[in-house]
């Protein structure tokens, strides 16, 4: 029978991309994850990685294991999950990744309200943004994530994870008052600050500028939303601002950004899951 473990390593190679950042992300030595998918190489009877160039790659057989392991995985999960289930205290550790706004607004009064209701979950945060933490999701470094939809930018639905809608956040236009702007038009011939190039923010928002007729003049730019709130606010910059972070004018049509929470399949049944999910709605509400 094959070795869940080497599966694993198997599956994780396929995540992480090379040998060495699965010994890393394991503690093992690269030598070591070497020997064990050699051994399961040899229990499965057929080639499971291919040399190319100074990498390793997965055969069309790995590929098939790494499936079927998603799958054992999974059931794992639901295991787990029926096993922590039956005790009387939720007790263990949740690692949770986040990013800032959710960091700074609603994590703290969840973390309060579990500090008081379940004080034997010990919840370890890491703060982080959408796009790395839903590849650490997958990964298993971390056991819930925090991610976020922009209107019309949807995300792709990771058959990996099962995902839990929390709240929806406004979208304001934020001017220096000095300005005397009230329009998304009223901007066009000033500096902005947005979130870099490839975020779904970023696409939201130069689109809403192209939209009121100009291409914005992008000065600062940055994930820290807090930056672009000080910036607003010390008369250097025009930004798009989340409620969550500072209030600014409405926009038309009242755009809000989704946010949720993701787990892989099979671990929403958790109960760290469910009692965090449970106190980041009431903070949320």
């Amino acid at each position: 029978m094959l070795d869940v473990r080497k599966l694993r390593l198997l599956r994780e190679l396929k995540h992480r991309g090379t040998l060495a950042a699965v010994a890393a992300a394991l503690s093992y030595s690269p030598s070591a994850v070497s020997q064990q998918l050699t051994q399961l190489e040899a229990e499965a009877g057929v080639p499971l990685l291919e040399q190319v160039g100074r990498r390793v790659r997965l055969t069309a057989q790995a590929e098939i294991l790494v499936a079927h392991t998603e799958v054992l995985l999974e059931r794992l999960e639901l295991a787990e999950a029926d096993l922590a289930a039956s005790a009387v205290e939720v007790t263990g550790v949740l690692r949770v990744a986040t990013f800032q706004t959710v960091a700074l607004t609603l994590l703290p009064p969840a973390l309060s309200r579990l500090a008081e209701r379940r004080p034997g979950l010990r919840v370890h945060v890491t703060e982080l943004e959408p796009p790395q933490s839903m590849p650490g999701l997958i990964a298993r470094d971390f056991d819930l994530a925090m991610g976020e939809e922009y209107p019309g930018h949807p995300l792709p639905r990771l058959p990996e994870l099962e995902r839990a809608e929390l709240t929806e956040d406004p979208l304001t236009l934020a001017a220096p008052p000095a300005w005397g702007a009230t329009t998304v038009a009223d901007l066009a011939a000033r500096p902005w600050v947005m979130e870099p190039s490839g975020y779904a923010s970023r696409v939201w928002t130069t689109g809403l500028c192209r939209a009121a007729g100009f291409e914005p003049d992008v000065r600062f730019e940055s994930t820290d939303l807090l930056l672009h709130a000080r910036l607003v606010e010390t008369g250097h910059a025009a930004a798009f601002l989340p409620r969550l972070i500072g209030a600014g004018l409405p926009l038309s049509g009242a755009p809000t950004r989704r946010i949720f929470t993701a787990v892989r399949r099979g671990a929403g049944r958790r109960p760290g899951v469910i009692a965090f999910r449970e106190a980041l709605t009431h903070a949320a509400g």
